[in-house]
């Protein structure tokens, strides 16, 4: 029976969303190829894994095309209370702030992970009220390939300077971090998605380094 909790808390490289072909075309990898799939294969069931990756979230903004919906922070303190006590939270959030009509910097990016990060803790969402652990991921840099190219120009170069801003907010906060750039590569086809054998590569580290920090 489970016994702890583990949120994961991401975009559409959270949902499983496959790599995109035609614009308005969506597919979703199976739970078993999906990431936090991969996790909770690996964790066991001691471990409760929830997904809750939403295409097209982002950190702090509301998407003036796709939706307020998108909003990351918005949604962050009604997801975690729907599911308390939650005991570990992975984040990986980022890429989409990279969309041109964004029009922000890494260091914008940074400062809005810093903001999900203040709500988490404020939101006290733990067991007996206490706050959650933390594994903040910094998500895999893009390529401006295909249909979304042009949504993400400019988009790439900004990617591979979040790694190093990501981990300084991990230490600030005393969270645990992983770059994502380190494990896996985004698909050839749109630059932005992972292909189902990323996703293993990704759910396995995180599984490793969740025992490590914080226990079986």
């Amino acid at each position: 029976m489970a016994s702890r909790t583990l949120l994961c808390y991401g975009d559409s490289n959270t949902h499983g969303t496959k790599p995109l072909t035609l614009p308005g075309v969506f597919e979703r990898f199976g739970p078993a190829d999906r990431w936090p799939g991969v996790l909770q294969a690996a964790l066991g069931n001691t471990w409760s894994v929830i997904e809750e990756g939403l295409p097209a979230r982002t950190t702090v903004h509301d998407d003036p095309i796709q939706g307020q919906h998108k909003n990351g922070l918005s949604y962050l303190r009604p997801c975690l209370e729907s599911q308390l006590p939650v005991d570990v939270v992975v984040l990986m959030l980022g890429t989409n702030d990279l969309k041109t009509r964004f029009s922000v910097t890494p260091a914008d990016i940074a400062n809005s992970v810093s903001l999900l990060l203040e709500t988490l803790i404020a939101c006290r969402a733990g067991p007996g009220g206490a706050t959650p652990h933390v594994l903040l991921i910094a998500p895999a840099p893009i390529d401006e390939v295909g249909f979304l190219g042009e949504i993400f120009t400019g988009g790439a170069a900004k990617s591979r300077l979040l790694a190093p801003l990501y981990e300084r907010v991990a230490v600030k906060f005393g969270s645990a971090f992983l770059d994502a750039g380190d494990i896996v590569k985004v698909s050839d086809t749109d630059g932005i998605h992972y292909e189902a054998e990323q996703h293993h590569r990704l759910g396995k580290a995180v599984a490793e380094l969740v025992s490590h920090r914080f226990g079986t």
